[in-house]
C-alpha cells in the first residue's frame, strides 16, 4: 500500500487505485480505502456533487453499515424523512381509497433501525466527501477517464495505465495504478471500453417520471410511502427531508403505442397525470426541486471484471426500476465488498485469488434484485382487484404472508427481508464455509439456528464487562478491514480449559493469528482496543452469565484478555428469544455449548466452529484461514511473545 503520491522522472503519477465516478458506489469505495491509507485518484465528470434528486432511500441494513463506519450521525443531522409503514391505495367508485398498510421493515426482521431513511443523494454524497477530505482525498472535477489499458508485462505492480482528461478543457493526465474502478453510471465508459455487454431480463423498457417538490395536498398519506393504483395510472409516494415529497409515475412501456410521446412528457403534463391519479384528493406544487423523465430497463453486465484489476460497480453493472429503493444500497454493498478484499490482498494478508470472489458474490445478488424488481414492476402496473383482501391482511400485522393475500401484498411481505438489506447473503466459496470448503474439520458447522456462513451476523445486545455499558455486539468492532472472531464461551466455569487451549493455539508460532502480526506490535499503546496484535483480527469473548459473575483476570486466559474492552456478558433480555437466559448464545445456536464465529470485515459470517478442549478448534480455524491467506499455518507448541 502506498501512502504518498509517487511521481517518477517521466512525470507519470502512481496511485493504488483510480476511481471514476463520485456517486454512492465510488464514494463508498474511496472512503473505505482512504481510511486505510491508500493513494487514490478520484475523478467525476460533474462540476459539483448532485444538487438535487437522484437516489434517496437508505435501507435499514445500509444504516447499520453507515453507523459501523461512523457516518450515520452525519446523515441523520440532515433530518431525513423516515418511513415506517407503506400504505396501499386502490381504485373505488369515488377514485381511490386506502386498503391497508404494512410495516416497511416488519418485526420479524431483527433490524436496529426498522425504517427507510429518505434524503436526497447530494446530501449523502457530501457526508462521504467531507470524510474523504479528512483523509487527504479530493474528488477532481470535472474530469473523466479518456482511455486505459492493462499491461502487467510492462509494470507488474502498477499494471493499469489510465488517461484522464478535463471535461470541456485542455488538460490531460497519464497515470499508472494498481486498480481502476468504473462507478460512473449506466453509460459507463469503463464497461464499454472493456467490451462487457449488459443483458436485459425483460426486453420491455419502462419510462418513468419523477417529481421532487413541496406540495399542498389533502392526500392523508403524503408523509408515508404509498403505492397508489387508480383508473388513471399508478404513483409511488416517497416522503423526503424539508417537507418535500417525491412522486414516481410509470408513464409507459416500450410496447405501448404512445411510448415515444411519453418519453418527452413535460413537467406540467406529469403534474396533471398525478392530479387525476390522486382523485378525489387534490394536489398542487408550491415548488419543484427536481423533475426528470427517463427510460429504464432491468439489466445486468455479463462481468464485473475481466482481470481483477479493472472493476465495475453500482449502475455501471446493474440497472433496475426505482420502486424497491435498492439502487444506492446495492451500490454501497458493491463498494464494501470490493474495498476490504482489495485491502486484504494489497496488505499481504490474502492471496490475489480472493478478488475473484467479488464478481460472483455481488453479481448473484444483483440477479436476485432484478428478478424481484421484474416481478414487482409487473405487479405495480396492475390494479389490485380485491381491496378487502388487502385490508384483511393489513389489520393483522403478522410475521409472514397469509394465504388470503393477493399477489401484490404477498410479494411485498415476502420481499421485506430482501429490500431491508437483511436478506442479502453470499453463497459458498473460500470465504463462506460449506462442506466443500478446503477446511474439513468435523468441528466446522454449516448452520447454527439463524446463523450460517454467507449470511449477516446477528444483531444482539450484550453488557460490556469493563464498564457495564449495554452495547450492540455487531457494532462493537468498526469497519476497519479486520475479521471479527466472536468467541461464545458459555459458562466460564465450564469453558475455562477450552478457552486456554484456544488462547495458546492463537499465539502458537505460524498460527493464522501470529502469521499476521503488526510490525509495530511492541510499540502499540495499551489503549488500542481493536487491533493490538494484528490489523486483521479483533477477538470478542461473550459469556453466558451475568456481568457481576465475570472476572477477566480469572475467566479470560492469555491473548483473549488483551481485548479487555471486547469481553461481554450475555445477560440481557431479547424479545426475539424471550425464554433464553443468554440471547446471543441462543441466536447463534450455541445455547449451553460454546463456539467461535468468524465474521468477515463486511459483517457476513465466514465460518462457525465448535469450541472444544484440545487442538481441534484451533486446527479448524487454521484450516479455514489457510485456504485464502498468504502465509500457511503449522502445528507447533512454540508461542509468540505478545
Amino acid at each position: 500500500m502506498s501512502t504518498k503520491e509517487n511521481v517518477r522522472p517521466d512525470g507519470v503519477a502512481y496511485y493504488d487505485i483510480v476511481i471514476v465516478g463520485a456517486g454512492p458506489v465510488g464514494l463508498m469505495l474511496s472512503t473505505m480505502l482512504a481510511r486505510w491509507g491508500y493513494k487514490i485518484k478520484h475523478v467525476d465528470n460533474r462540476p459539483e456533487p448532485t444538487p438535487t434528486g437522484r437516489a434517496d432511500g437508505i435501507q435499514p441494513r445500509s444504516l447499520d453499515l453507515l453507523r459501523n463506519m461512523g457516518l450515520k450521525a452525519a446523515i441523520m443531522d440532515h433530518k431525513p424523512a423516515r418511513v415506517y409503514e407503506v400504505a396501499f391505495w386502490d381504485p373505488n367508485c369515488k377514485g381511490i381509497a386506502r386498503t391497508g398498510t404494512w410495516a416497511s421493515c416488519p418485526s420479524f426482521i431483527d433490524a436496529r433501525y426498522p425504517f427507510t431513511t429518505l434524503l436526497h443523494q447530494g446530501l449523502i454524497e457530501r457526508v462521504f466527501i467531507a470524510d474523504l477530505e479528512k483523509n487527504g482525498v479530493h474528488v477532481q472535477r470535472p474530469w473523466t477517464v479518456h482511455d486505459f489499458q492493462t499491461d502487467p508485462a510492462k509494470d507488474a505492480t502498477y499494471p493499469v495505465q489510465v488517461e484522464l482528461s478535463q471535461v470541456d478543457g485542455p488538460r490531460t493526465e497519464k497515470i499508472r495504478a494498481k486498480y481502476l474502478f468504473g462507478g460512473e453510471g449506466a453509460r459507463s465508459f469503463v464497461r464499454q471500453k472493456l467490451g462487457i455487454p449488459v443483458r436485459y431480463h425483460d426486453p420491455i423498457s419502462h419510462v418513468w417520471a419523477v417529481l421532487d417538490g413541496v406540495v399542498d395536498t389533502d392526500f392523508p398519506d403524503i408523509k408515508m410511502k404509498a403505492t397508489i393504483h387508480s383508473e388513471h395510472g399508478s404513483i409511488m409516494v416517497i416522503p423526503r427531508e424539508n417537507d418535500m415529497v417525491r412522486l414516481y409515475i410509470q408513464l409507459a412501456s416500450s410496447s405501448d403505442p404512445d411510448w415515444e410521446s411519453k418519453r418527452t412528457a413535460t413537467e406540467s403534463e406529469v403534474q396533471e397525470m398525478a392530479k387525476k391519479i390522486l382523485q378525489p384528493y387534490r394536489i398542487t406544487w408550491e415548488r419543484v426541486e427536481w423533475f426528470s423523465v427517463y427510460p429504464i430497463g432491468q439489466g445486468i453486465a455479463d462481468n464485473y471484471t475481466l482481470d481483477q484489476r479493472v472493476f465495475l460497480g453500482g449502475d455501471a453493472c446493474h440497472t433496475h426500476s426505482p420502486k424497491a429503493g435498492q439502487g444506492m444500497n446495492t451500490a454501497f454493498l458493491d463498494a464494501q465488498n470490493l474495498a476490504w478484499k482489495i485491502h486484504a490482498v494489497e496488505s499481504g494478508f490474502a492471496k490475489r485469488d480472493l478478488l475473484k470472489t467479488y464478481e460472483p458474490e455481488r453479481r448473484k445478488m444483483a440477479q436476485k434484485l432484478l428478478e424481484f424488481d421484474n416481478r414487482y414492476a409487473k405487479l405495480f402496473s396492475q390494479r389490485i382487484p380485491a381491496a378487502d383482501e388487502v385490508k384483511a391482511a393489513s389489520d393483522n400485522h403478522g410475521t409472514e404472508a397469509e394465504e388470503h393475500d393477493n399477489d401484490f401484498v404477498k410479494m411485498f411481505k415476502e420481499s421485506c427481508e430482501f429490500t431491508s438489506g437483511y436478506g442479502v447473503y453470499y453463497e459458498p466459496n473460500v470465504l463462506n464455509w460449506s462442506p466443500d470448503h478446503p477446511a474439513q474439520s468435523s468441528l466446522m458447522l454449516k448452520k447454527a439456528t439463524k446463523l450460517s456462513p454467507g449470511h449477516l451476523f446477528i444483531n444482539t445486545n450484550v453488557t460490556r464487562v469493563v464498564d457495564a455499558n449495554i452495547v450492540h455486539l455487531e457494532q462493537e468492532v468498526p469497519l476497519n478491514g479486520s475479521f471479527r472472531l466472536f468467541v461464545f464461551g458459555g459458562d466460564p466455569k465450564k469453558s475455562r480449559t477450552a478457552l486456554c487451549d484456544l488462547a495458546n493455539g492463537l499465539v502458537a508460532k505460524n498460527s493464522f493469528y501470529t502469521n499476521h502480526l503488526r510490525q509495530d506490535v511492541s510499540l502499540v499503546s495499551h489503549h488500542e482496543k481493536n487491533n493490538p496484535h494484528s490489523l486483521f483480527f479483533t477477538i470478542c469473548t461473550v459469556f453466558a452469565t451475568k456481568r457481576s459473575d465475570i472476572e477477566i483476570s480469572r475467566d479470560v486466559p492469555g491473548v483473549l484478555a488483551r481485548y479487555r474492552e471486547h469481553i461481554y456478558a450475555d445477560d440481557l433480555h431479547d424479545e426475539k428469544v424471550p425464554a433464553a437466559k443468554a440471547p446471543a448464545h441462543a441466536k447463534t445456536g450455541f445455547g449451553d455449548s460454546q463456539g467461535v464465529v468468524v465474521v468477515r470485515p463486511d459483517g457476513y459470517v465466514g465460518a462457525i466452529v465448535e469450541l472444544q478442549e484440545g487442538k481441534g478448534t484451533m486446527e479448524a480455524l487454521n484450516e479455514y484461514f489457510g485456504a485464502f491467506c498468504t502465509k500457511g499455518v503449522s502445528d507447533t507448541k512454540t508461542q509468540a511473545r505478545l
